[in-house]
């Protein structure tokens, strides 16, 4: 295992952190009220409240799923089965049989926004604007820079009755239902309410989930309250609040964990999980569709337009020695998914950790001693799903250092990094990055694969950060699209892994457990096999 040199960071941050969340607490005064729960997030800002969430999955999972509802929701349930679609603010979907890009929702009856105002078909229309729409008065540039990428299949919408909305692809599309799963849907009326100011509503947001918006301090905390009289009487939550806490530093949340600030805290340090079981805290894990790469540029001049050079970083990484580094709490990467996905199909090329075939496949693409390859990666020293971006962005500095590729980091905030991501690596905010390091959902067709790598979707039309484009594979994306049949789908998609990995398109590194550090307090919680997660069925001990 390599010797790590860390890079540098703010110590002093940690001690203005603390206090500042502990006057934060006070002020709320809950810091040691009964059926109240306290997380501290690996953000470090508190997420966008008006309905499309930034900061990533972190930012959808507390500003997202709690306060709003999609059309379609996930079925957060079980710890013990991938999380799949469920019924959310439209009760069914179908597409028509004789026109495949022809949806239509039938909507659920009697939901009422947090403000009482009705939600049905114009509402929905309404949301899709604010998106979509650049010349209608909610259009919302931040809102729309999170959503609009999620849903690139939608061509036109419209209501046809109160209770019925029809959404029309531009092409047949089978993974429409998960693109329209991430679009939540807030209150028209609260936005007039609000003056027409999306600033303001961030203040005081509405929305139609279980949980309601009751304190909103920047950089300091989120405060929701139970939604009693939330439309799934299962999911109404039986705590009475929750409060969220910006931590971006590992070292902090582990300190307010064990000082009893939170109660609660998302990826803790790994070298503190000894002795956070020892002194009585619980670690929570489980598998998740999860991945931590690094995204590759393939635009013109980057190293890594060379399959020999991509195949080279691949075989450098020491997979097991970082798991090792983590204190356990990984998964090493076999491919782009997950190790046993049914996605996963067979590649022919094997993420082993060998120095020696990538100093040679390095040495055929022109490199060696007198000539390393001198690359710049962008990361960040926190955020969701990155679990611990400096130390382990090290162990791979160090990793690649040793078969000839020499690293240079350029460390940004995890939302900043988000913006340059969806910018794309032509960019100027890349600053001359060829790679970044990012965590990627990869729960369903679109997220795992379609929007890295389709040639439509390069910026400023998708997520293809990377400008990759490979006509072979956008063949297969339409193949996936037009499988409505799911085993049939199963058999294209497990081409399109093979492919991923056999010309080694990304650094494929590891997968997150998804580690969460709690008081015994904290009852109740089913850590579900995603992203998101239900706060509704937790309770504080007393």
């Amino acid at each position: 295992m390599p010797r790590l040199t860390r890079l540098p960071l703010r110590r002093s941050a940690l001690g203005r952190t603390l206090s500042g969340l502990a006057l934060a607490l006070a002020l709320t005064g809950t810091a040691s009220a009964q059926g109240v729960l306290r997380i501290g997030m690996t953000a470090s800002d508190i997420p966008l409240t008006t309905g499309q969430a930034d900061n990533g999955g972190e930012g959808m999972r507390f500003a997202g799923y709690t306060v709003y509802d999609a059309l379609i929701n996930w079925d957060l349930s079980r710890a013990d089965k991938a999380s799949d679609l469920t019924p959310g603010l439209a009760t069914s979907w179908t597409i028509d049989p004789a026109d495949k890009t022809r949806w239509t929702f039938k909507l659920r009856p009697g939901v009422t926004f947090h403000d009482g105002s009705a939600f049905d078909a114009n509402a929905v229309v309404w949301n899709l604007d604010k998106l979509l729409k650049s010349d209608s008065p909610q259009f919302d540039p931040r809102q729309s820079a999170q959503g609009r990428t999620r849903i690139p299949a939608v061509a036109s919408y419209k209501a046809v009755d109160p209770m019925t909305v029809e959404i029309v692809t531009k092409n047949p599309d089978a993974t429409f239902p998960y693109q329209i799963a991430w679009i939540l849907m807030s209150s028209p009326a609260n936005w007039e309410k609000q003056g027409k100011s999306w600033d303001a509503v961030a203040k005081a947001p509405s929305g139609t989930g279980a949980w309601k918006v009751t304190g909103f301090v920047p950089r300091e905390r989120l405060e929701l309250a139970s939604n009693k009289e939330y439309w799934d009487k299962a999911r109404v939550p039986k705590l009475d609040k929750m409060v969220l806490v910006p931590l971006p530093e590992a070292n902090a949340r582990v300190a307010a964990l064990r000082s009893g600030q939170v109660d609660w805290i998302e990826a803790p340090a790994p070298d503190a999980v000894p002795s956070l079981k020892a002194a009585g805290f619980a670690l929570v894990t489980n598998l998740y569709p999860h991945n931590w790469t690094w995204h590759l540029s393939r635009a013109e001049g980057s190293p890594w337009n060379d399959v020999r050079v991509r195949k080279a970083a691949n075989l450098a990484i020491d997979r097991e020695g970082l798991k090792e580094f983590l204190g356990g709490l990984a998964t090493p990467a076999e491919g782009f998914l997950t190790p046993g996905h049914p996605w996963f199909g067979k590649p022919s090329f094997k993420l082993a950790y060998d120095p020696e075939a990538a100093k040679k496949l390095l040495k055929e693409a022109g490199y060696g001693p007198n000539k390393p390859l001198v690359t710049k990666v962008l990361i960040s020293a926190s955020g969701s799903g990155q679990m611990q971006p400096l130390p382990m962005n090290e162990f791979l500095q160090q990793n690649l250092a040793e078969v000839g590729i020499k690293v240079d980091y350029e460390v940004v905030e995890w939302n900043t990094l988000i913006n340059i991501w969806r910018a794309g690596s032509k960019s100027d905010s890349a600053r001359g990055g060829t790679a970044m390091n990012y965590s990627y959902l990869i729960q369903d067709p679109f997220t795992a694969f379609i929007r890295h790598a389709q040639c439509n979707l390069a910026p400023p039309n998708g997520t293809n950060w990377g400008y990759l484009c490979d006509p072979e594979m956008d063949k297969l994306f339409d193949q996936v699209r037009t499988t409505f049949e799911p085993k049939d789908q199963v058999a294209v998609l497990q081409k399109i892994h093979e492919k991923f990995v056999d010309d080694a398109l990304f650094l494929m590194v590891t997968h997150d457990v998804n580690p969460r550090a709690m008081s015994k307090k904290v009852q109740g919680f089913v850590q579900a096999q995603s992203w998101f997660q239900d706060f509704s069925p937790i309770t504080m001990a007393k």
